[in-house]
């Protein structure tokens, strides 16, 4: 049994409460996984894992176990590049999540430049609009955009990225242009959720004492940054959205900004992980990642939320 491997699978199977799952991220046969584990617990002397047929959970051991072997493999991480200089000093697996809005329009057209300046990285890129579990499903770090809500996991502000309001041109020839919260009565607003089946909180907007909301009609729920957008230009109704990713349907006529004195509050983005002991790769990609958002975010709302 090579230990350091039989120590990777069982931090992955921990992670993810799944031998098949830990198999699948690390491209082994589950058999082998669980093998990996029950050979170090015959090593350890003690039962690091409870298995049933529905789920896997650590013992009390076991979670002692586990945050060891965390510090010892991103110490071994770092060890193994030390020396190093240049393109080859990183390598290795690199797991992330963002939003898709955030990987269509910030990450992914500057993409190149991080795999060309390490070329030994191999990056998994998730973009998905729901809340992923950092933990059980094995990211290294995740981009969010909005509020934080578990307190468990460690944020590192960004800033704070700027909201406008929009319709098609088509849609505000059929309704008119709104121009005043009472002018909303008469206005249809595209609802965003994260999950459908929950109702959004309607048209927001800034007051003295901070973010407000005003219930609006609205036939359309959708749950993808994409299918908002392509609502909007469909003229299915008003949208509040990231300025960055509306330019280029501003500057063609595609979309129009409404109310621009009544925008919502700017959304705070951070990269979020779930602990403080990070590999050398993890550090430089959350690095590359802030230097990129500059552009697009406003650094002295990097401390304020929603």
């Amino acid at each position: 049994m090579n230990r350091l491997d039989a120590m990777l699978t069982f931090v992955r199977v921990a992670e993810l409460s799944s031998f098949s799952r830990a198999a699948d991220m690390l491209r082994i046969p589950k058999a082998s996984a669980s093998t990996a584990v029950q050979q170090l617990e015959g090593a350890l002397g003690t039962r690091l894992l409870h298995r049933t047929t529905r789920k896997v959970r650590l013992t009390l051991d076991g979670g002692a176990y586990y945050e060891r072997c965390k510090d010892v493999l991103a110490d071994l991480d770092e060890l193994e590049t030390m020396f190093q200089r240049g393109p080859q000093a990183l390598r290795g697996r690199l797991r992330v999540d963002m939003p898709s809005s955030a990987a269509r329009d910030f990450v992914i057209p500057r993409l190149p430049e991080f795999l060309h300046a390490h070329p030994q990285v191999e990056l998994e890129l998730s973009s998905t609009d729901r809340r992923v579990d950092l933990v059980r499903e094995g990211f290294d770090c995740v981009l969010r955009v909005g509020s934080l809500a578990d307190s468990t996991l460690v944020a590192r502000p960004l800033g704070a990225i700027a909201l406008i309001n929009c319709a098609s041109p088509a849609y505000l020839a059929r309704h008119g242009t709104p121009r005043t919260l009472d002018d909303l009565a008469d206005h249809a607003l595209i609802h965003y959720t994260l999950a459908l089946g929950t109702k959004s909180a309607g048209w927001e907007y800034v007051s003295g004492d901070g973010p407000a909301y005003r219930a609006m009609p609205g036939a359309l729920t959708v749950n993808n940054a994409d299918a908002y957008r392509a609502a909007c230009l469909a003229g299915l109704g008003l949208i509040q959205a990231p300025a960055v990713g509306l330019r280029a349907a501003i500057a063609a006529g595609s979309l129009v900004e409404v109310m621009p004195d009544w925008r919502p509050a700017p959304m705070t983005v951070s990269m979020v992980y779930a602990h403080r002991r990070l590999s050398k790769r993890v550090l430089v990609f959350m690095d590359w990642i802030d230097e990129i958002m500059k552009d697009y975010v406003d650094a002295d709302e990097a401390t304020h939320g929603r």
